[in-house]
């Protein structure tokens, strides 16, 4: 009987194998990269790309581990929920107040050290953010949030209460 489990067990193991969501990648910026509206500064750009785009952009660069299931599907998971919260790559596409609110999300996200996630940074040593680093992304937030600010009317930054 057991032997028959531990089969059973192997054979989805191995069927699973040639099942794989579709990667997260992308050629180029879109049009509506975050680069696109405001300046991003090349010590940003990297931050960003080290620490942020796998799972906050339309291009991931996958780990070698990526084609081993069921890793792939839970590494997908975290890409899409990532992206379903913020995805700079499609940022210059959601209303001035998405984008005045999640400007102040990744502030606090970082001074609350919630991002980048622990489960990234187990294995994507270099993504650990110093405090030099934190500093500079949220310079960058506020420097983005006063210019929005002084461009649109203050009732336009306020998100919609959800019913």
């Amino acid at each position: 009987m057991i032997k028959k489990i531990l089969l059973s067990v192997v054979a989805v193991l191995i069927a699973i194998q040639f099942i794989h969501p579709k990667k997260n990648e992308s050629t180029g910026l879109s049009e509506n990269d975050i680069s696109k509206l405001y300046a991003v500064p090349k010590n940003v750009q990297t931050i960003l790309a080290k620490a942020c785009y796998d799972c906050h952009s339309n291009n991931t660069i996958y780990p070698w581990y990526n084609s081993i299931q069921p890793i792939a599907w839970w590494l997908n998971n975290h890409i899409k929920d990532g992206k379903r919260h913020l995805n700079f790559s499609e940022f210059a596409s959601y209303k001035i107040s998405r984008q005045y609110k999640k400007l102040e999300e990744c502030k606090e996200q970082l001074k609350e050290n919630e991002m980048p996630l622990d489960s990234y940074t187990w294995i994507h040593r270099n993504a650990i953010l110093t405090v030099e680093e934190k500093t500079t992304i949220t310079d960058w937030c506020d420097k983005i949030r006063d210019s929005i600010k002084t461009k649109y009317p203050a009732d336009s930054l306020v998100l919609p209460k959800r019913k």
